[in-house]
């Protein structure tokens, strides 16, 4: 019997997603609750199950297709398995199966087609030019990841020619093919590129900057991080601390707490902390809900939980809604400085960056301190330039003087 799969329920005001990647093809065995297809909703990848155990017939849509809640996308014949449906030999133990796909491996052409990728996935091959049937991958069901073609690309690579020997040799004419691929946005980057643009458009957006001298977090984290680790079970970070100042300096500045809806003013009296998190499809902003009330140990479990799901891909609707105030941290990739995008409906974001050493005057007298400079961009139609200041030096002195987040100042 034929048991049609539709796409499923995917949250709250989410009518349809595009087919991102098929997980089965025709004439595969599927289990109960397996995979068949990855759907890419405006936020998040979706995986989509088979409810029955049998042989997977057919796709109604193909990848790129965009397809709306409820609409068929496949049909499994129930009962079926996959070698006796094609006439081919009986089941097989698991070990000749592993020589089935050996042997397979020895005779593939090297085709691209044969390797089932994601599109981050798929763009790092033609990036990097390296044969994803020769990579053994290291994800989910040992499907490929960027990491697993980045690491082949930088194991092929040839030896820096000598000194005399690039001095000598003439500048080489482009040689072979250079060939171009237009590959369609997901839906996910669709939907970044038009919220940013949006914000840029919608808001009257304005940055402050500030620097920080982490010498006293640094030394906190030194002192305590492995009774912290022991009691916690989790590692002491910086993000718990810029979180709790950052409750510290919206608590004071309640209006860069808020957003603007119609003609209205939304007040907050918590803290829901958007995170930026990086994954696979692009930049995810998962939620600490109440962060004004979780102590560092449950801020930083919940940051750690984020950033393993987000790079496994099973972020939710739920984890990302809602959010009253966003933090980025552009360090953990180098950034020195920058001006960040405030992520709508809400009105300001908090930008860290790398910790550096650097020269400065106290008392006086020139020291080296590891330094870090913080933006505050903010929308300047509800915000004032002082409030957002003030906001910034709050966040300032709670980092450099730590008990100002014990005692509330």
């Amino acid at each position: 019997m034929a048991t049609e799969i539709k796409v499923p329920t995917l949250g709250e005001s989410v009518t349809e997603a595009t087919v991102g990647e098929w997980l089965k093809q025709p004439g595969d065995a599927v289990a109960v609750d397996e995979p068949i297809a990855s759907l890419e909703t405006d936020k998040v990848a979706v995986d989509v199950p088979s409810p029955v155990a049998g042989v997977l017939q057919s796709h109604a849509v193909e990848v790129g297709d965009t397809v709306e809640v409820g609409a068929l996308i496949a049909t499994v014949e129930e009962g079926a398995t996959g070698a006796a449906t094609k006439g081919e030999e009986p089941a097989r133990s698991q070990e000749a199966r592993e020589e089935g796909k050996e042997e397979r491996s020895e005779n593939d052409s090297g085709d691209a087609s044969s390797v089932t990728m994601s599109p981050a996935v798929r763009r790092a091959v033609l990036e990097h030019g390296v044969d994803p049937t020769t990579i053994k991958g290291t994800g989910k069901d040992g499907r490929l990841t960027k990491e697993d073609v980045l690491a082949a690309a930088k194991a092929k690579s040839d030896p820096a020619p000598t000194q005399s020997a690039a001095a000598t040799a003439p500048a080489a004419a482009p040689s072979g093919s250079r060939n171009t691929e237009r590959v369609k946005m997901t839906r996910m980057r669709q939907t970044i590129a038009k919220r940013l643009k949006g914000a840029q458009e919608n808001a009257a957006l304005l940055t402050t900057f500030n620097d920080v001298d982490m010498s006293a977090v640094m030394e906190a984290r030194a002192k305590y991080k492995d009774l912290f680790a022991k009691k916690h079970d989790i590692r002491l970070g910086f993000m718990g601390f810029f979180a709790k100042a950052a409750c510290l300096a919206l608590k004071d500045v309640p209006s860069v707490n808020a957003y603007i809806e119609g003609d209205e003013i939304v007040y907050h009296d918590y803290v829901d902390i958007s995170v930026a998190v990086s994954a696979p499809n692009g930049l995810v902003v998962p939620v600490i809900r109440d962060a004004q009330a979780k102590g560092f140990a449950q801020i930083e479990k919940d940051i750690a939980d984020f950033g393993a799901r987000a790079k496994e891909g099973t972020l939710t609707m739920e984890d990302m809604s809602g959010g009253t105030f966003t933090i980025s941290n552009g360090g953990v990739f180098g950034s020195l400085m920058s001006t960040p995008i405030i992520n709508p409906p809400q009105s300001a974001v908090l930008g860290l960056h790398r910790i550096e050493e650097r020269p400065v005057a106290v008392n006086g007298e020139v020291v080296i301190k590891p330094m870090m400079y913080i933006a505050l961009s903010y929308d300047h139609r509800l915000i004032d330039g002082r409030e957002a200041v003030t906001a910034l030096k709050i966040i300032k002195e709670a980092i450099e003087d730590p008990t100002r987040m014990l005692i509330d100042l």
